[in-house]
């Protein structure tokens, strides 16, 4: 008795690889209507918090936080340095992932909006912004009783006001998210 090769045809090993980008085209359509949708609840005060939690997410801010911190020695010295290490690693790896990825900002010509924040870059892959800080969140938690919720809160304000400002598509935030909680936890190991 002789057997068929299991080979698939060509025409169903076609299909197979052109299905990823069908997925990918739905997944951006899904990530557009909830940016625009998001985008549509636009609020003076709440523009104004938004705008307040992008500053305190900018590299400057972690920077100062940092260096206030090591200022102040003592028990204050582990934190800073979590949150430096925590920072910097995070920061490096969304770098990365943005240049290689190239995935474009949300372009308000296209989606129908008005972005009311400057792109720092280009990219949009992972937010950089809510890497940063979701890495210091998880980088703290546990130095203080209060540290890791304030810090998830704040990481929280930041991812979600990425979004609101249309700097960031949602499942750019939720890749920082989930980039930063991981380089945060290398960072919090790493240290003990």
């Amino acid at each position: 008795m002789t057997r068929e090769p299991s080979v698939l045809p060509e025409e169903v090993v076609v299909e197979t690889v052109a299905a990823p980008p069908s997925y990918w085209k739905r997944l951006h359509a899904y990530d557009e209507a909830i940016l625009v949708r998001v985008r549509k609840w636009e609020v003076p005060w709440v523009t104004k918090v938004m705008r307040a939690f992008t500053n305190v997410g900018n590299a400057s801010s972690w920077w100062a936080m940092g260096l206030v911190l090591a200022a102040c020695g003592g028990s204050a010295r582990r934190p800073a340095l979590l949150l430096g290490g925590a920072a910097l690693l995070a920061t490096g790896a969304s770098q990365i992932i943005k240049r290689t990825a190239s995935r474009p900002r949300p372009d308000p010509r296209v989606l129908g909006f008005s972005a009311l924040t400057e792109h720092p870059d280009r990219f949009s892959f992972p937010s950089g912004h809510t890497t940063a800080a979701f890495a210091v969140a998880v980088a703290l938690t546990g130095e203080g009783a209060w540290l890791g919720p304030a810090g998830m809160a704040l990481a929280t304000g930041i991812g979600l006001s990425r979004v609101y400002l249309g700097a960031h598509y949602p499942l750019d935030v939720a890749a920082g998210a989930v980039l930063g909680s991981a380089a945060g936890l290398v960072v919090r190991l790493m240290l003990g």
